[in-house]
């Protein structure tokens, strides 16, 4: 057992809401429900329970009086006469019956509720004699039956004589005006809680390579203030990219033209010594160039669009197959994988890895496999491989382990920096290990 899972703060931790709209909910409702209870137990035990214990105090009173009042010999006619003066005064209805005992089960019947447990203390301590209690069939009026010297006294008279309708319309208020104001908070709560998702889903998007478009500048003051500096932060990053873009493919494109005049100057020269040297030079060159406007496009401005995933690891195998290139193809069952991508971009990025396993191995293997949360393209070769010491310095531009530079035996070293930037871009990576069959594998993973 780890030390979170003693600690019993970091077990409440979890039982808590993880989005800020539940947790804003939980800050408003815990006050209020910490408040409804105390002013519920406030109410049951102060006012409550007072009114019961006077309104039953009352009752008792009453039935005690009436009975101190009847001949201890009483009789059916006396009951009666008494019965008309106490209706009207008491809102009872006295009825007697002559040669009666309470049985002895009446008298001692469990409670059913509180009112009827102070009810019959008052009863003892008021009337001093054997009674028993007990509802009508509508259940709207109260029987008590009070043990005479010769019979049983059944005074009658209505429910609401001992319990308090306050109580429920108290109940009723306190939970309606709790789900009124539950109901204004949610709504409220919602609607400062969208400009923050809009503006966590803006980040997303940008993290990821996509436009998300303008973010909408609402909110409190300080969401707008976090959108709008989002807002800036990108466009800066955006426009640095732009202009180093630029500026890296306008160099490259510029350079081609001296190099053209020098190899059109050496093919004048004719066979002469050093002239090849130079023209390897030259063609050293050219390709380098070559890496660095294939580099500038790799950060380019191509659109994001839902593109077949499966599909383009397809074209790339049908390439290298043209070429005369056996690689294997692992898809898996669902053969369409769509997501939003730049797709040319990717494209490159997996030729890259592709050529790099074709050129040192004699096996390549290309599986695309994922899940719910991101999509894995994976390339493996049984080559040489690459030390693991030197794993991290093959994505730095411009490095080879191969220290010729031979341009017939590789690239410039652009190959792993470019796809790794690509992968990035999409708000993925790119990590190289050792594979199952001796060479590398390369995994390129996107967040879905």
């Amino acid at each position: 057992m780890n030390l979170a899972q003693k600690s019993p703060v970091a077990a409440f931790k979890r039982l808590l809401p993880r989005t800020l709209f539940g947790r804003a909910l939980l800050i408003i409702v815990t006050p209020l429900l910490l408040m409804q209870a105390v002013t519920a137990y406030v109410f049951y035990e102060r006012h409550w329970d007072t009114l019961t214990r006077r309104l039953v105090s009352n009752l008792a009173g009453d039935i005690g009086l009436i009975v101190r009042q009847i001949d201890p010999l009483a009789s059916a006619d006396s009951v009666a006469r008494l019965n008309r003066e106490v209706a009207g005064l008491l809102d009872f209805t006295l009825r007697y019956t002559d040669q009666a005992v309470i049985a002895e089960a009446a008298q001692t019947q469990v409670p059913g509720d509180y009112v009827e447990t102070v009810l019959r203390a008052a009863m003892a301590r008021r009337v001093e004699r054997p009674y028993a209690l007990k509802m009508a069939d509508d259940d709207r009026q109260l029987i008590i039956q009070v043990q005479l010297e010769n019979g049983v006294l059944d005074v009658i008279t209505q429910r609401k004589r001992v319990y308090s309708s306050t109580t429920y319309i108290f109940i009723l208020w306190m939970l309606g005006s709790s789900l009124v104001l539950f109901a204004v908070a949610i709504v409220f709560m919602r609607n400062q809680i969208r400009p923050i998702r809009r503006l966590a889903t803006a980040a997303r998007n940008f993290g990821l390579g996509r436009d998300g478009g303008n973010i909408a500048i609402e909110g409190a003051t300080e969401v707008r203030q976090a959108a709008v500096a989002f807002s800036q932060m990108r466009d800066r990053i955006q426009r640095q990219l732009t202009e180093r873009t630029e500026m890296l493919a306008g160099v490259s494109h510029d350079l081609r033209t001296p190099l053209t005049r020098m190899k059109l100057q050496l093919a004048m020269i004719g066979e002469t010594d050093g002239v090849d040297e130079l023209q390897s030079d030259v063609a050293d060159m050219e390709h380098m160039v070559e890496g660095y406007l294939a580099f500038a496009r790799g950060e380019g401005g191509e659109p994001v669009r839902n593109a077949n995933l499966a599909a383009l690891a397809s074209e790339i195998v049908d390439v290298e197959a043209r070429a005369g290139r056996a690689i294997d193809l692992l898809l898996p069952a669902e053969r369409v994988i769509e997501m939003p991508v730049r797709a040319n971009a990717l494209k490159r990025a997996l030729t890259n890895l592709t050529s790099n396993a074709c050129r040192y191995g004699a096996k390549v293997l290309i599986t695309v496999e994922g899940d719910d949360e991101h999509i894995d393209f994976i390339v493996e070769d049984d080559g040489p491989g690459i030390p693991a010491d030197r794993r991290n310095d093959v994505f730095r531009p411009f490095v080879r382990l191969d220290t010729a530079r031979n341009p017939q035996t590789g690239g410039t070293g652009l190959g792993l920096t470019i796809a790794r930037s690509i992968a990035r871009e999409h708000g993925g990576d790119l990590w190289l290990e050792e594979s199952v069959f001796g060479g590398l594998k390369a995994t390129i993973r996107l967040p879905i």
